[in-house]
Parts: C-alpha cells; structure tokens; sequence
C-alpha cells in the first residue's frame, strides 16, 4: 500500500457525527476545470442534457453531490491517449476509469434555470471523501463512499509553515489581482490551518495532476509544505510578467514624456522669441533646398506633400526616417546640373588612338557619332552596343567616348541580375526601399547627363522576381525615358540627356526589343600583327612599371611575342596575353634580385615553354598533298580563325551517312545537305555523259560518275570533323562537306593549298558566311594560297588588312559548279 492509501485507512471514520447527515451513496458529477475545496462555495453549470429529471430528483432527496476531476491523461476505445484540448464532457461519456477516486463531497446550496436551458448548481465543499464503490456507470455515476478529515498536529513547525504561506500571499498579493482584500479578509478568518490552505490552493492556478495531488494530501503539514513550492512558483511567474509589463511601459511612458516635453519646448521657445528646435530647422532647410535646386513641378509637388508629412510625424516613430531618407533622395538628385559639352574633333581622335589599337571601323562610326553630337547637342537619339569577344576594348571605348565628350562615366554590370526592382527600384512600402540602380547612378555623378555603361547586357537573368530586360526597355527608348518613373521615387526623372552605352560578347542572347532600341557596334578580334603592337606600345611597358623592372631588365623579342600568342593567348582579346607577359615579368623579377650580376631577362621562343609550360593551342598547317575525301575547311571559334580538315572514309555498307565530330544540329543538316547534293548531281552527270558517249566515242574517263554513285550507294560514309572533343556548329562548312563527299566518290584530289568557306543549298547555291577576316587570317597562318568563298562576301575582304591579303588567292563563287573547277582543274563537267 501506498502513504496515500495508508492515510485513508487510517481516517476512515463512517460512524463519526458531523454537522451533516451524509446519504448512503452519492451521485458523481466529472469535472475537467479547478476543483473546489472544502469549505469553498462556487457554481457549477450544467446543460439541459447533463442536468437529467432523475439527477434533480436524487439532489432534491439527499442534497449532497461529489465532484471528481476527470484524468488529464484519458485514453479512447483503442487505448491511446487523448489530448487534454481535444476532451469534449459535452459529447465523450465519460466512464469511471476516466476519472480519480478522491474529490470532494458538495452540498447543494441553490439551484438556478438559466434561459438556455442549462442549470447553476451552487455548491458548498464539505468534505474530502474517496469512492469505495461505484454502483451505478449510467445514466448517473453513484458510488458508496468514505469521508476524511484532515490531519492536524499542532506545534510550532505547523505555526511556522502557516505564517510562511501568510507572508507569501501578502507578497503576491502585490502584483496577483486574485489576492484583494476580501481574500486577505478570509484567510484571517479560515476555522483551520487546512482550511487555510484549500483558500490559497483554490485562488492559485494549479493543473489537474497538482489539484488532485493536493486534494489527496491529508496531512496539513505536508499540504502547506506543497502550497509553498506553488506559492514560490506563481511569484516567480509573477515577477517576470511584471518586469515585461514595466519594460512595455517604460517605453511607452518615455516616447509621451518625450513627446509632451517637445511640445512643451516648443511653446517655450515660440514665447521666448528663441530659434526653433533641430527638427524645425531640418525642415526649414529642407524646404529651402527644394526650391533652389530646380526640380519639375510633378517632382516639387510630391516633395512638398512629404515635408507636410514629416512635419507631423514625431521625430521617434519609424516612419519619419523612412519620409526623410526619401526627401534626401529627391534633393540630391541632380534635377537641373548638367554637364556642358566640349567637343573637339581632333582632341576625340587623339583619345582614341592614344587608349585603343586597331578597331578603325569602330573608331569611325563613334567619331561619327560625336560629329552629330558637336552639330546638334539637343541630339539625343542614339543608344550604343558594343559588341565583341571579351578582352577587345568595350569597356575602355565607352570611357573614351565619354572623355571626348567632357562628361562624367559611370559603369555598372548587369551581368546575372534578375530583379526588375534592381533596375526600377524598389516600393517605400518595403523594408530598407531604395531607388534602382539607373538613379542610384546619377545621385554618385552629380550630374544629369553622364555617359552610363550598362555591361553585360547579353548576361541579363530572369526569375520570379520580374525581368530586368523588360524593366530596360523603358529606361533604353529615347521616347520614354524622358519620363522615367523609379518605384522608390514615383515621380517622373527625365533620362533622355543621360547617354547610354551597353556592351555585349554575344547578341544572340540579347531579347530582340531590347536589341532593336540599340546601334551595333561589333568589334572583331585582333590579329597577331595587332596584338604585337598592343603588346610592345602598351602592355609590356604598364606591367615593367607595376613589377618595378626597367627596359635593361626585360625584353620580348617579335618572334617571341608571335609564339607566345599563337600557343598561348589565342584569345580575340589581350588579356590572356597580359596575363602571360605578366608571369613572364615575374620571372625576370625573381631573376634579378636573386642574381648578383646584372642580367636582362630576354626569353627565346623556343625557351617559353621552360618559363610558361606546355602550349595551349596547336597551329594546324595546311597539307601540301591530301587524299581522295580530305579536304581543308575554315572555321570561326571564340578564339578567333582556323583551319581544320574535313575527313571522310568509305566503310562496308548500303549507302548510309555517318557524322561524328560533336556536330551541331545546324551542321549536321548542312552535311545531309551536302550529302544530298552530291549525289544528285552525280545523277545529273551520269545522263550528260551518256549523251556525250552517243555523239563522240572518246578514252573512258579513270572514274565515272556512275561509278561514283555506285560507290555511294554500295558504301556507308563516315565524315568527320577533327578534334572530336571541341563542339562545332554552323552552316559555313557545307561547300567543304559536299567537296570532300564529291572527291571521295569519285576518287580525285583535291587542290594543294586550297581552302574553303561557304554555306550551300539543296540546289547548289553558295550562300554567304560570318567571320571572313578571322578565317583568312586564320588561312595566312596555316600557309594557305587560295582560298573560295561566297561572291557575297567578297566585300567583307575589304576588312582584312592589305598586309594580310598579299600572297593569298581569292576565287568569290556563287555556285558548287565554280567551286569543282577550282578545286579540281582536271576534272571537267
């Protein structure tokens, strides 16, 4: 047996004579709220369905009821465990495993109908008492029952432990609204030390498991013993609400007191004749700046709506740092600053030969573009790109045209942006609002009419966030920028004397709207002879100065800077090669201060792979003799022009084509195409020397065209592009293709020292190609002689250099017949 139990035992007294005459059994009523404790009277609330005829009659007959706390840890039907918010007394029956054996017996004091038809029981606690025996489970729970009375020894310790609670409830009496005066007023007058405690207990909040524990302790020690953990505990919970309450407060307290005593400073100093208060004055001077600093009226206007607004705003609320960064905003723009324009022709071409080598087309058109401006400053039409591969100058082009132009540059990347609010700003409404960068631009220059660099606009992204692409089409049309709207600022900024430069690597990737708001300016790669001369006027003289060295302490011979580019830097641009010269300056600074004699750094072109590794790239060399289906092509790449062989070789089969060479979708239609052709002009052939057979018995030729397509209809063909590891795309090989297919079926050689581009059709015809110049460069190199390409692009040769086209052949065609005479001089159609 437990302590618990072993107390019951001992107290049960059901022969003992008390004030009242208990009945024999007693009806059970479950509650899940705080239960009520001897000598407590409370009302309990029963519904019209709870509050039965049979349950009046059994009150009206014995006058008692017990009330028993129903177990915070219920189960249902399948043995799990309710949770205690989910407990429903109104719909769950309750049964007597849910609830606990001890409660207490209430005598019924008044019962009152209220006019929902549920019932107030008023009851008064008696006594603790224990069901022994449950008698009934429906519709009534009744039980035999045993009553108690508390255990009570008198002496100083109990003495002790009533004046402990006593001083306790004071205590929180301070800050518990429960304990007033009425509940002091009772305690004094409780009929016993365990009265006393069931008072306290029943005006602190306890949870069902304490109730009951509490309810089931006899012993008054032992209770009071308890009620001073609970009593320690509601302090401790008390104090911390009133530290959280006095802090709400104190702030409270201290944004009226502040707010009062400014406006009473104010009073003061209006009577006192004295100056205003910091506030003030930051308003006058806010006020002052807006009318001097020539903003449009729409702008002045909203301006002056917010100023009303600080005005009433109190200096501590959060929103008058939100309207007066914004007014910052509107007053450091530069509404009315401009720039004024000095344009001197010749001083312009000087910039630019000075800061750029080469780029002549380019140079032209922005010299154009200046004289326009020096004729009609109001001219205000033109948005450039700078189109080109990385490393070629776009970014030094702009600042040069703006230090022609006397203006101020600013540049930022768009490269991987993604939110439309990064260009038109965010909305005040959010949190830590600014304007987008355009405006953000022109508040850093000061000035109105700056040269503005928008890099990398072919690497623009787009998310959930919005599209900046479609955000720049506003701030790009000189129709609409006039009128700009930035979100943070919702008035209308005139951009259209702001002027625009974007720069690109490749327009492919730019949306057609945005590119069609643009003039194209493309800039091509530098030749070898150009990036010589970069490198011997510009390059090598910064990087001697930035590593500290002198002339007498390095040097790059032509030759040396020839190789150097050619395995190295093959780039279209310089900075690879800057990178390179570079490593090779450190060389020559670890050489001479670790060198006791004086020694210039001068490597040899064969020494570069000693100081700078394994080459990068291989020159490709055009064959002096190639076989039946071998013919050399020109490509375009990245990094400029080269040559690469086209190979084709006949395989046991029925007159299938294989393509290998990771070739692009585009490519790989236009060898079908070439594929295609060939054989139906072997078809044409074969009918012309049939009739050429008739009228003329002449020497059979080494291999007729019958014979050839023959050959293509008893073989599988494989063609191949070299290096398989380097992606191709385009249509400039197909001539190449159909040459090598044509060569290979009918076994004749091709032309030693000849190469080719162009794109052809299904009917022949050779259409034009892209990168002319960086082809035939490429073609000088490899010591090509002659070289065919489309009659369309003869005059795309006028951009080669004279120096580069001396010793080369050019052969413009406009069909595949014209290219088979050339290729093959002995061959006769």
């Amino acid at each position: 047996m437990s302590d618990i139990e072993n107390e019951y035992q001992v107290q049960i007294k059901p022969n003992e004579e008390t004030d009242f005459t208990f009945p024999d059994e007693v009806v059970i009523i479950p509650i899940m709220n705080s239960p009520i404790f001897p000598g407590m009277i409370a009302p309990i609330i029963l519904t019209e369905d709870k509050f039965t005829p049979e349950l009046d009659d059994i009150l009206m007959k014995t006058g008692f009821v017990a009330l028993n706390l129903v177990k915070s840890d219920l189960k249902d039907e399948t043995g799990e465990f309710v949770p205690e918010e989910e407990i429903d007394l109104e719909s769950r029956e309750i049964k007597t495993r849910d609830i606990y054996k001890v409660g207490v017996l209430c005598r019924v004091v008044k019962k009152l109908k209220l006019p929902d038809g549920s019932v107030n029981v008023l009851v008064h606690g008696v006594k603790r008492y224990r069901a022994s025996n449950y008698i009934t489970e429906k519709p009534l729970i009744k039980a035999d029952f045993e009553v108690f009375d508390d255990i009570l020894e008198t002496d100083e310790e109990l003495d002790a432990y009533t004046r402990s609670v006593i001083n306790q409830v004071k205590k929180l009496s301070e800050i518990n609204p429960y304990f007033n005066e009425e509940m002091k007023l009772a305690m004094l007058n409780s009929p016993s030390p365990g009265a006393l405690a069931d008072l306290v207990a029943f005006a602190i909040s306890l949870d069902i498991p304490e109730a009951q524990d509490f309810l089931e302790t006899l012993v008054v020690k032992k209770r009071f013993a308890k009620l001073l953990v609970y009593l320690r505990r509601e302090k401790d919970v008390a104090d911390i609400q009133k530290k959280i309450s006095d802090e709400v407060n104190d702030k409270v307290n201290k944004y009226q007191r502040e707010y009062f005593l400014r406006e009473q400073l104010k009073v003061i100093r209006s009577e006192l004749g004295m100056d205003d208060d910091e506030k003030s004055r930051d308003i006058k001077r806010i006020s002052e700046q807006l009318e001097e600093i020539g903003m449009p009226e729409d702008a002045l206007k909203a301006a002056k709506e917010e100023l009303e607004r600080l005005e009433v705003i109190p200096d501590s609320s959060p929103e008058y740092n939100v309207t007066r960064t914004y007014l910052n905003w509107m007053i450091d723009l530069p509404w009315s600053i401009s720039t004024p324009e000095k344009i001197d022709m010749n001083t312009a071409r000087k910039i630019l030969e000075k800061d750029h080598y080469g780029l002549e087309k380019a140079k032209e058109r922005i010299l154009e573009f200046l004289a326009v401006r020096k004729l009609r400053p109001e001219y205000d039409g033109t948005i450039l790109c700078l189109a080109g591969p990385p490393g070629v100058g776009k970014t030094s082009l702009g600042k040069s045209i703006a230090e022609s132009l006397g203006r101020k540059f600013y540049r930022f990347s768009l490269g991987g942006m993604r939110d439309e609010a990064e260009i038109k700003g965010h909305r005040r409404t959010y949190v830590g609002a600014m304007p987008g960068r355009i405006i953000q631009a022109l508040k850093r220059v000061e000035v109105n009419n700056p040269v503005i660099m928008l890099d990398e606009i072919d690497k623009l992204g787009q998310s959930f966030q919005g599209d900046p692409a479609s955000a720049l089409l506003e701030v790009l049309d000189p129709e609409q920028n006039k009128s700009f709207i930035d979100h943070y600022l919702d008035v209308p900024f005139d951009l259209s004397k702001v002027l625009f430069i974007a720069t690109a690597n490749y327009i492919g990737n730019i949306p057609a709207p945005l590119l069609d708001r643009m003039e194209l300016i493309e800039l091509s790669g530098y030749t070898i002879e150009e990036k010589v001369s970069i490198a011997t006027k510009w390059v090598i003289p910064k990087l001697l100065k930035k590593h500290g060295l002198e002339k007498s302490d390095f040097s790059l011979g032509i030759p040396t800077l020839k190789r150097l580019i050619s395995d190295y830097a093959r780039e279209p641009g310089v900075r690879m090669m800057e990178q390179y010269v570079a490593k090779l300056c450190r060389k020559a600074a670890l050489l001479k201060v670790s060198s006791r004699r004086k020694k210039k750094f001068a490597p040899r072109p064969n020494e570069l792979g000693t100081h700078l590794g394994s080459a990068r790239f291989q020159t490709e060399l055009a064959q002096k003799a190639l076989s039946p289906g071998v013919v050399t092509g020109l490509a375009w790449t990245s990094y400029g022009g080269q040559i690469l062989f086209i190979e084709t070789l006949p395989l046991k089969g029925k007159g299938t084509f294989k393509l290998t060479g990771q070739m692009g979708s585009v490519m790989n239609e236009s060898a079908n195409i070439a594929y295609s052709y060939v054989k139906s002009m072997l078809e044409e052939d074969i009918e012309s020397e049939k009739k050429k057979a008739t009228r003329s018995k002449s020497k059979k030729e080494d291999h007729t065209s019958e014979e050839a397509l023959d050959f293509l209809s008893s073989h599988e063909v494989h063609l191949h592009l070299p290096a398989g590891a380097t992606p191709k795309d385009g249509p400039s090989a197909g001539i190449t293709m159909a040459l090598a297919l044509y060569s290979l079926a009918t076994h004749h050689k091709i032309k030693t020292g000849l190469a080719m581009t162009g794109e052809l059709s299904l009917t022949g015809k050779v259409l034009p190609v892209g990168g002319i110049k960086e082809k035939v460069l490429a073609a000088k190199r490899a010591g090509v002689k002659e070289i065919i390409l489309p009659q369309e692009n003869e005059k795309d040769l006028k951009e080669v250099p004279e120096r580069h086209r001396k010793g080369l052949k050019f052969h413009p065609v406009s069909h595949f017949d014209e290219v088979l005479k050339i290729a093959m001089p002995r061959k006769r159609r």
